[in-house]
């Protein structure tokens, strides 16, 4: 099945963007971390209904997905295809849910079709597809490959004499692939100052932590040692992102690497820093109590 844009949605996003630039820092925080938890909700209602899905690893994104789509992104929903558009990689694939429920939220397609998730014959696939889902860049699911893609995706853009941004969205535990870091290489030896990678450190990855399966700090130090200009800060404070990613830059000629301290599972507290909710999925009761947290904040 296609899916289709909700009419009017290109100016409507466009008008939360320029809204939330133009507020006062404490009311963007709070519009923003309302879209969070609706977004938020509805991944819940995705996976508890199809019985699978990565809620630990969605909401551990969902913050920064949230920032980028509504208050970061030059973006037109009726025009997927825009060729002036920014780009954006969500390199961990199998958080899926997260970003379909952000596309659906911003107008790609309606929210009601988020019911179909992982049903026989749907485009809302277990991983992101470029072919079936408006608004996905690339396919991803193969951990390490989709901030390489990011990388040429920048590349071309530079190509073209286009002044649109590439931003792609890692997780922690695929920093392990060697893919990745010779991406960081080819980024910093190209000067790809419109390139922002975010890493979604929240230090666990399928079964184990990420320091005990193989260590990663210091972080920080590892991508300046690529040539990257890195800020570290909350992955969880929206307005910490929104000036982060909409602020000067200290070296334009440098890409830049953001690294969000984040929990994972964020938002529900028996979820919250559990390794085993990378992929278990809640029962009705669980999805209950869930719900009502999520609605509370």
């Amino acid at each position: 099945m296609a899916l289709a844009p909700v009419p009017g949605a290109t100016a409507r996003l466009a008008a939360i963007r320029r809204e939330l630039r133009e507020a006062p820092p404490a009311e963007r925080a709070a519009r923003l971390r309302e879209l969070a938890y609706a977004i938020r909700r509805s991944d819940l209602e995705m996976i508890s209904r199809a019985g699978q899905g990565h809620i630990g690893g969605d909401y551990s994104a969902a913050d920064i997905v949230t920032v980028l789509y509504f208050g970061v992104l030059d973006i037109r929903p009726e025009e997927p295809e825009w060729a002036e558009r920014d780009r954006f990689v969500l390199s961990k694939g199998h958080a899926a849910g997260i970003l379909y429920a952000a596309l659906a939220h911003a107008g790609f397609f309606p929210q009601a079709e988020l019911a179909t998730f992982l049903e026989p014959l749907s485009p809302l696939n277990g991983h992101p597809n470029r072919r079936k889902v408006p608004g996905v860049e690339t396919s991803t699911g193969p951990l390490g490959h989709g901030f390489p893609v990011a990388v040429g995706m920048a590349v071309a853009a530079r190509l073209d004499g286009s002044g649109r941004r590439t931003y792609v969205l890692t997780g922690d535990g695929e920093l392990q692939e060697g893919s990745n870091w010779e991406a960081a290489m080819s980024a910093a030896q190209q000067r790809l100052g419109r390139l922002t990678v975010i890493v979604d450190r929240n230090r666990f990855q399928q079964g184990a932590a990420t320091e005990d399966t193989s260590g990663l700090d210091p972080l920080d130090a590892r991508w300046a040692s690529f040539g990257f200009e890195v800020r570290t800060l909350d992955g969880h404070d929206h307005e910490a992102l929104h000036q982060a990613l909409n602020g000067e830059r200290a070296v334009d000629e440098r890409p830049l690497c953001l690294i969000a301290d984040t929990v994972k599972g964020k938002g529900v507290s028996f979820i919250e820093d559990r390794v085993e909710w990378h992929h278990k999925v809640p029962t009705a009761d669980q999805t209950a109590a869930a719900f009502k947290e999520l609605t509370s904040r």
